[in-house]
């Protein structure tokens, strides 16, 4: 579990790191999102940050790792289609 809790801890400072510098994350937002990039770069971010610490406390981890494997599907899949349509 204490590996569980470091990882929502790396996820959600990940999260919080797409306020702070939004222009990092630019470059593979496009991937994805095309349109909008940094808006979506701040949801992608409070959605990350929710995750890390959904993530890092014991009562929602279970919960949270289901969200977090839908969120990386989702992702991938936006990903996948947004460079087959290019």
């Amino acid at each position: 579990m204490a590996l569980l809790r470091t990882v929502g801890i790396a996820l959600a400072a990940t999260g919080a790191a797409h306020f702070a510098a939004p222009k990092a994350f630019e470059p593979i937002s496009q991937l994805a999102f095309p349109q909008d990039t940094q808006t979506w770069i701040k949801r992608n971010g409070a959605t990350e940050l929710a995750l890390g610490v959904a993530l890092a406390v014991d009562k929602t981890r279970k919960a949270a790792l289901v969200g977090t494997a839908v969120y990386a599907a989702w992702l991938g899949a936006r990903t996948a289609y947004n460079r087959r349509s290019a």
